[in-house]
């Protein structure tokens, strides 16, 4: 296992960190895979007030010991934006209370997905100011902050200077953030990547047209390496829900040199086969069609697009695609069927595409399929 900074906190980080929310089947399943993956060198474990019994679990885990002195760990948990200083006072102290510990290494804010979370928290005693008293009293080392909002809002809350890492998306098949990666760089932030390997595309079991387009790399190793040979990228989330899933993931924690010639190859078959497929279809994500009036998330939908048709990767169009008008503003818009063909978008478009008629085809593909009635007609 490697280690990198982790911007300005100076922590030496492994660069797989093992994210708890999938360590929820048993307590005991949770202690193995928390004892596993300190035993194979993670060093960072990472939990939410929002993952259920997590902090629970893992404070549990840190009282039966494992096999490291606590300074050789370091705890990351996450709680909500929020306008009450007085909430994140309490939240805190649970916090800590459920992990049986005086201080967390870090806390990040958790979800600053909108302009009124953010400008919320910066309001006086907010729940930002009473995270920075928490920081100052030493129950707190390092204050950061995690999002799936816009890479607008993302730069925006990295500017504010109250931050020392951020937690975003950012993957070989999403590299719309890569303006945020380098801002890091420039703030001297640390990066955590949310979810490579689920939310970077189902990779654990991927298409057969995508896994031989990767060879000999798996998608997943190839997303691996794409991350980690990016030495702006401090840390990769890694959701393990047992000990036997750590086994085939750990080892791409010893790979960070740069990318091999036969890894590059594997990057330009995937960009020549999104071409050839997609044709003059294919959406580039500049995202110059936004806003849409009926508030299309346009670029995203026509994204699962591009890799449902490119890649075979269908079903994880499909399981994003679902959580359009559903998941809030974690993940927000509506689907292409709200398109009403205002055209609004079209004259903005750098590539000419043919917006709605794409979107009808990107629902017609991704839609939710409902179980038919015994009384519809096929």
């Amino acid at each position: 296992m490697q280690y990198r900074r982790f911007g300005s906190t100076d922590l030496r980080l492994s660069v797989l960190s093992l994210g708890t929310m999938r360590c929820l089947s048993s307590e005991e399943m949770a202690i193995a895979t928390i004892r596993k993956a300190v035993e194979m060198g993670i060093n960072h474990l990472e939990t939410a007030r929002g993952y259920g019994n997590s902090e629970q679990y893992l404070g549990r885990a840190l009282k039966a010991g494992l096999g490291c002195p606590r300074e050789q760990v370091c705890i990351t948990s996450k709680l909500p934006p929020t306008a009450d200083g007085g909430q994140m006072v309490d939240w805190i102290d649970d916090s800590l209370a459920r992990l049986g510990l005086d201080y967390l290494d870090n806390l990040a804010i958790h979800g600053i997905n909108t302009p009124e979370q953010l400008a919320g928290i910066q309001e006086e005693n907010s729940g930002l100011a009473a995270a920075q008293r928490a920081q100052k009293a030493g129950k707190i080392r390092h204050l950061g902050f995690s999002t799936h909002g816009s890479l607008e809002l993302i730069l925006e809350a990295m500017r504010t200077g109250a931050f020392e890492f951020v937690n975003l998306h950012y993957y070989l098949f999403f590299q719309r953030h890569q303006p945020a990666i380098a801002l890091a760089e420039a703030l001297d932030m640390g990066v955590f990547i949310i979810s490579p390997a689920d939310k970077g595309g189902q990779l654990h079991q991927p298409p057969e047209r995508l896994r031989r387009l990767c060879e000999p790399l798996s998608p997943l190793g190839l997303n691996y390496r794409f991350l980690l040979s990016d030495p702006r990228v401090s840390t990769l989330g890694v959701g393990a829900a047992n000990p036997g899933e750590l086994d085939s993931i750990l080892p791409w924690g010893d790979r960070l040199d740069p990318l091999t010639p036969t890894e590059q190859e594997a990057l330009v078959r995937l960009e020549q086969e999104l071409t050839e497929q997609l044709g003059p279809d294919a959406c580039r994500q500049c995202y110059a069609c936004l806003p849409c009036p009926e508030n299309i998330q346009i670029p995203e939908v026509l994204r699962l697009r591009n890799l449902a048709i490119a890649y075979e990767m269908q079903s994880f169009g499909q399981y994003r695609y679902r959580m359009f008008e559903n998941a809030g503003h974690w993940f927000p818009g509506r689907r292409g069927n709200r398109c009403t063909e205002c055209g609004d978008c079209l004259p903005r478009c750098p590539e000419q595409l043919d917006i709605p008629r794409l979107l009808r085809d990107s629902h017609a593909r991704l839609r939710p399929r409902e179980g038919r009635r015994l009384w519809q007609e096929d």
